[in-house]
């Protein structure tokens, strides 16, 4: 923090004026990038920024055409940030920009624990308002994608992890199958969902997280922040949680969105999830690498397993009914319980309770999210230890991204709900649709 306060005084000072910096701060979360906020004269700010050029790498456009479309989608008339000022080389900050700050409310679990009643119409006006943004204002590097380029590229990212993931393969292959025509392509926002967005009393107050916006089918938008996992356990309102479909849908169109295709939405609800569910992998993937050695990639990285039970929701309707009514099979009995000197699952969970005891009480601001990320990662543990679930099976997943094994199969899909109720309940047990799944397919288990 100490190391930051001087290069961004002086740019404050160049971009905003004579000032002190005061109440500099990191904000929690932020899966890529880093957010301080601070006062600068008075006002309010957050800086964005990516401290390295290791975090830009892989990604079409840097953080000056990020900023150049935020300013672009708020001079538009979406409620995007109001940018102050871009980040250079000689700053001495890494990349990023600078934004006023706007105070409202950012948790999803407090948005939507009593959502303002404009919220649902407001939500899909800013994507109505995102998707009718001039081809002409928008920065040239913003890049156009091809559906069917952007799948092959996951496929092939899933074989680079291993290709051993059974239900990735089958939604991998659903998706080939299902290939939507291309349609006119749009700003797409690509991350438009519940923690994105901060809300006052009025209604949606600011969008935020521009950096995965591209030129594509505006369906994409429309169904990211539908996926169960960003309704924050809301789950009989299927539209962000807020609201149902029809009423999303209907408010969309009314603000001047194009028609929306059912088939299609369902389509990028998949796609997302699959892309969601190869994002988690990728985290653990930049844990074992060295990107990124936070206890955060390692976790997310273990999140895989709730969107590959989501798959399964999503896609099991292609089963016959035979299949969808079939009994699953047993769990893998329970191990007996310990005796003697302490095993490994009883020393994670002393380390652990040492955590949550001792130590969070204390933290405050970036570090005490860090300790509950590091407790959530020894939960894991401890569940692992005593279960030995794992969810990789290279022969079938090989055979269901071939085709050759499918969902009418006698057997196939209580086999594959069995192993991604087992698997999730490892790894994210209070994950809400686990729940859900349980009530649904476990009254016909087997005994």
């Amino acid at each position: 923090m100490n190391d930051l306060g001087a290069p961004l005084s002086a740019f404050m000072t160049r971009v905003a004026g004579p000032g002190n910096l005061e109440r500099l701060m990191r904000l929690s979360g932020g899966a890529n990038m880093e957010s301080w906020a601070f006062d600068w004269a008075g006002k309010g700010y957050v800086l964005r920024r990516a401290p390295s050029a290791e975090y830009m790498e892989g990604r079409p456009y840097g953080h000056a055409d990020e900023a150049a479309l935020v300013m672009a989608a708020h001079a538009g008339g979406v409620r995007a940030p109001e940018v102050v000022g871009v980040l250079g080389d000689g700053d001495g900050m890494g990349t990023g920009y600078v934004m006023h700050r706007v105070v409202a409310e950012v948790a999803p679990a407090k948005i939507l624990a009593a959502p303002p009643p404009s919220l649902l119409a407001d939500l899909a006006r800013e994507l109505a308002r995102t998707h009718a943004l001039p081809r002409a204002t928008i920065p040239g590097a913003i890049p156009t994608m091809d559906t069917a380029a952007a799948l092959a590229e996951l496929k092939a990212r899933f074989l680079s992890y291993g290709g051993d993931r059974p239900l990735i393969a089958l939604a991998i292959k659903w998706c080939e199958d299902h290939l939507p025509a291309p349609t006119n392509p749009v700003l797409v926002h690509g991350d438009y969902r519940m923690g994105n967005i901060m809300v006052d009393a009025e209604g949606l107050a600011v969008v935020l997280d521009w950096e995965l916006a591209h030129l594509g089918d505006a369906h994409e938008d429309l169904a990211y922040g539908c996926m169960t996992v960003w309704r924050f356990g809301r789950l009989d309102q299927p539209a962000f949680g807020v609201g149902g479909l029809d009423d999303f849908f209907a408010a969309y169109e009314a603000a001047g969105g194009a028609p929306v295709d059912r088939d299609r939405f369902h389509f990028w609800l998949v796609y997302r999830t699959l892309w969601w569910a190869l994002g988690c992998l990728q985290m653990g993937q930049a844990w074992r690498s060295g990107a990124d050695t936070t206890v955060e990639r390692v976790v997310v990285g273990r999140r895989t397993a709730e969107q590959e039970l989501d798959l399964l929701l999503l896609l099991e309707a292609e089963a016959p009914e035979t299949e969808r009514l079939r009994a699953l099979p047993a769990s893998p009995p329970a191990a007996p319980g310990p005796v003697g000197e302490p095993v490994n699952r009883e020393m994670v969970q002393a380390v652990r309770d040492w955590l949550e005891q001792a130590i969070k009480p204390g933290a405050e601001g970036h570090d005490k999210f860090e300790v509950a990320v590091a407790m959530n990662a020894l939960g894991i543990v401890m569940r692992d230890l005593d279960a030995g679930v794992r969810a990789e099976e290279a022969a079938l997943a090989g055979a269901l991204l071939s085709g050759a094994r499918t969902l009418a199969e006698a057997g196939l899909l209580a086999a594959l709900r069995r192993a991604a109720l087992d698997k999730l309940a490892v790894d994210s047990p209070k994950y809400a649709a686990l729940a859900r799944a349980q009530s649904l397919w476990g009254g016909r288990e087997q005994n």
